[in-house]
């Protein structure tokens, strides 16, 4: 006689094939906008790196003082 619990359950198997898309869809989506958002990080650190630079090459412009009377 054969074990019951041993066979294959399609109702089963379905659940798991729709958890698992479920699944990669999330991972997916939380892959790209973590992506998204280190990119955006790198752009930002590398723009106020360029600015800091520039303006400490540059001297920027000196502060303009009160005119005396």
């Amino acid at each position: 006689m054969t074990n019951p619990w041993l066979k294959k359950n399609p109702f089963m198997s379905m659940w798991l094939s729709g958890a698992n898309s479920v699944a990669n869809s999330a991972r997916s989506r939380i892959a790209a906008e973590a992506k998204r958002h280190s990119t955006i990080a790198i752009n930002k650190a590398t723009s106020d790196a360029f600015s800091f630079w520039s303006d400490a090459m540059t001297g920027g412009s000196a502060p303009k003082g009160r005119k005396k009377r």
